[in-house]
């Protein structure tokens, strides 16, 4: 298969599974993760009738922002349990890890408790920030290998949340930020989403949303579009 059939091999089953899952099953890290990374398109997919779920690794509570809240970590599961109820998740599954030390866990510990909640759900796929991290934050890299990892056992498809190149470089420059995008060539699928309960799930997050310019400036330049890249296909025989 020559190269270009390949890309819109990829770009058919990324669209096929968004279009056709009974369930999905969101890996993160951190609270607001589910929100600010993949808030448009857990809204997309729930209101299309798909059952949605996040796990969340830690409670967040090493951030930066939010510092003044006595304890962040409760305030944050707080925040992300009225995100989730806006964007139209079935059920969040929130974990104790340490913020911030996602990396000094091994990812088969992690990707077993993936695995323990795919058993649950019987997720069509699963979905996930980029390789990358898209951030280049530790945490978001290993939450995505822990969902690779389980991918790969379980056999099941992963699609990664990710960030148009030119827009990752476009914040880095203004914001001096470590965003890392991805070419044409690796974006799957271009999605367009509505933006109305992924700002109010947003806004529930007020402890890191508040003074977050980065983040708004970025769902500025990103319009009524989210971009995805299929980091593992569908297993040969449901193609």
């Amino acid at each position: 298969m020559g190269q270009d059939a390949q890309a819109r091999s990829r770009k058919e089953q990324a669209r096929d599974l968004l279009d056709a899952a009974d369930a999905v099953l969101a890996v993160v890290a951190h609270p607001d993760d589910e929100s600010f990374g993949l808030g448009a398109v857990l809204d997309h997919v729930a209101a299309a009738g798909t059952s949605v779920t996040v796990l969340c690794f830690t409670h967040g509570e090493a951030s930066t922002l939010g510092g003044e809240h006595a304890d962040l970590g409760a305030l944050r599961a707080d925040e992300l349990d009225a995100a989730a109820t806006v964007l139209g998740v079935k059920r969040s599954v929130l974990l104790d890890y340490p913020d911030g030390g996602l990396a000094d866990v091994s990812v088969d510990e992690l990707a077993g408790h993936v695995e323990s909640l795919a058993a649950e759900v019987r997720p069509t796929y699963l979905l996930a920030f980029d390789t990358t991290g898209v951030t280049s934050h530790p945490d978001h890299v290993r939450a995505t290998e822990a969902a690779l990892a389980t991918a790969d056992h379980l056999g099941l498809p992963v699609l990664g949340w990710t960030l148009p190149a030119q827009v990752a470089d476009q914040l880095n420059a203004e914001f001096g930020s470590p965003l890392v995008g991805s070419p044409p060539d690796l974006v799957d699928l271009a999605l367009l989403v509505s933006r109305t309960r992924h700002h109010q799930a947003i806004a529930c997050h007020r402890s890191q949303s508040t003074d977050n310019p980065l983040l708004h400036r970025r769902l500025d330049l990103l319009g009524d579009t989210e971009h995805l890249r299929l980091l593992r296909p569908a297993p040969r025989a449901e193609l």
